[in-house]
């Protein structure tokens, strides 16, 4: 659903292990810095139908793919009701890290349709204003994750799964997708993605 309100939405995606989290706490504080009115949110939230989500996903028996769709509907359907719709018409930026692209790429993996995904959350959910997707070859993500996070890579990215996960986001052609090189340095990264988000709040000209 493309709909206009003063401020601005933005999305950061990507698999696991490309930085996201990291652009997203950046992006805040360089925005901050600059006396721009900023929220941080994501998905899953950490309401009802996310933290079923959550568990759902490290759980020895997960949910089916339709179950956990199901759920994400509910959880993003909730989160733009009372968190990101009422900061937009504020005229706050909002930084999401992960959208209905994720949904999409994630259960698509699984076994369902991601363009049917796509559609059904087009039908309901806010378009963002500009959704930045981190791009890094999988191998390298997981990589990372288990030698720079020291973390054990749970079943979410496993090298193959993340493979198909990468296949379906790249073939994503959404107006608001801007694709980034998350080899790159997260400095650099990070003032890029900085300077199009400045760039879109001096075109609408009037955000907090």
């Amino acid at each position: 659903m493309k709909k206009s309100y003063p401020g601005l939405f933005v999305v950061v995606e990507g698999i696991d292990g490309t930085g996201k989290s990291t652009l997203v706490a950046n992006l805040y504080k360089i925005l901050r810095r600059k006396g721009i009115d900023v929220l941080l949110t994501f998905e899953p939230t950490r309401g009802t139908w996310g933290r079923k989500l959550r568990r759902s996903f490290t759980a020895a028996k997960r949910m089916s793919p339709e179950e956990e769709l199901a759920l994400f509907i509910k959880d993003r359907k909730e989160h733009l009701r009372d968190t990101v719709i009422p900061a937009l018409e504020a005229g706050r930026v909002v930084i999401c890290d992960r959208y209905y692209f994720s949904t999409a790429a994630y259960q698509g993996a699984r076994g369902l349709d991601p363009e049917k995904i796509l559609e059904q959350n087009i039908s309901f959910a806010l378009v963002p204003d500009i959704c930045f997707f981190l791009e890094l070859p999988p191998e390298q993500a997981v990589k990372r994750i288990t030698e720079g996070r020291g973390e054990k890579v749970n079943n979410f990215e496993e090298v193959d799964y993340l493979k198909k996960v990468a296949r379906i986001f790249s073939s994503m052609q959404e107006d608001c997708i801007i694709r980034m090189d998350a080899a790159l340095p997260q400095e650099r990264l990070s003032k890029e993605a900085a300077e199009i988000i400045l760039k879109k709040i001096r075109e609408k000209g009037h955000l907090k």
